[in-house]
């Protein structure tokens, strides 16, 4: 009797949404490796790819060809299945992020009222956060199971560095929960179309946020787990194939991921700026509008994450350690305070 009740058009269409988002996030990893390159050639002065097909457009799939045909090479003194393992649960961790951002409102097709969104929960920022916070072990995994004192420290200067920068982080966010009195994000984004964009009121929290999101992406200036001339490569220099290729690919995904969390945030969502889009219906053209918005909002952010990364240098370690401990997370514990006292002032 429970199987005859239960929605099979619903279980299909969360499906068909996970695969639709899992492509998007695969296919904007995929190309940002080629916007990468390109941007770096127009900030050095340079055409950066323009061989494999016109300006270079095919050079990502080049690219993952060379990987995936690549000679995969397990160093005989490596624990094989954590060395297996490492690459797998940074490429789940980056992707099971996804699952609670609203990527639309809802949209009525097929007869049916479709929510672009997998899974909205009622914890969705915590979901957020203890899935970011998993990905502390995949780097662990991979520097330690690879019986290389180089890959080993790599790892713990990463994992240091992103246990550090999430309490800055959280930190942050807890203003903008204040702020609306919920967790679930698709309610996060609801207040921001009502009230306005979260970044007018918060806007030392989103730099607050901000600034760790590129700590936790490992992106520069404080790529310290990846110091080359240091470390050499790093906490994947073990790795070859498709193994190297999922590190890298997930820091990618990662940046997609918290380029979409900062605009769901702090940046209205999916919310069209200075247009009602209730006025509209839900219609499946208002959705797809909807959607380019975020993703469009999300490649602004990449592209801040890109410029910063060939413009800044590296930090030193001890002054990376210093900014997150010294720095944001008293500039957190201020922004909250100010938050709460300005909240209680309104509130009377």
């Amino acid at each position: 009797m429970y199987l005859l009740q239960f929605d099979w058009w619903f279980l299909l269409e969360k499906f068909i949404l996970i695969a639709v988002i899992v492509t998007t996030a695969l296919v904007v990893a995929m190309y940002s490796t080629y916007a990468e390159r390109k941007i770096a050639a127009v900030l050095q002065d340079r055409r950066g790819p323009n061989r494999a097909g016109p300006f270079g457009i095919l050079q990502p799939m080049a690219d993952g060809l060379k990987l995936f045909f690549k000679e995969e090479i397990i160093p005989m003194a490596s624990s094989k299945s954590l060395f297996i393992l490492g690459p797998m649960l940074a490429m789940i961790t980056a992707l099971m992020t996804s699952a609670v951002i609203p990527w639309g409102g809802t949209i009525h097709i097929f007869g049916r009222d479709v929510s672009l969104q997998i899974a909205d929960i009622n914890i969705g920022v915590l979901y957020v956060f203890g899935v970011v916070s998993l990905g502390v072990y995949s780097i662990m995994i991979g520097g330690w199971a690879s019986n290389n004192k180089f890959s080993l420290l790599a790892a713990i200067r990463g994992a240091s560095q992103m246990i550090s920068y999430e309490l800055a982080m959280g930190m942050s966010l807890i203003a903008v929960l204040m702020i609306v009195g919920s967790l679930r994000l698709s309610a996060i984004v609801d207040h921001q179309i009502a009230n306005g964009w979260n970044i007018l009121y918060q806007p030392l929290g989103f730099l607050i946020f901000f600034i760790c999101a590129l700590a936790e992406c490992n992106r520069t200036p404080f790529d310290l787990a990846e110091a080359e001339n240091e470390l050499n490569f790093g906490y994947h220099q073990e790795y070859s194939s498709m193994k190297l290729g999922f590190f890298l690919f997930a820091e990618y995904i990662n940046m997609f991921i918290s380029s979409v969390v900062m605009a769901t945030l702090f940046f209205g969502g999916y919310d069209i700026p200075f247009v009602n889009e209730a006025a509209w219906g839900n219609h499946w053209w208002v959705g797809l509008i909807s959607f380019s918005v975020l993703m469009l909002k999300a490649c602004l952010f990449i592209f801040l994450f890109m410029w910063i990364r060939w413009t800044l240098p590296r930090f030193r370690y001890d002054q990376l350690m210093n900014l997150g401990w010294k720095g944001l997370i008293p500039m957190a514990l201020v922004n909250m305070i100010i938050t709460a006292v300005v909240l209680l002032a309104l509130n009377k």
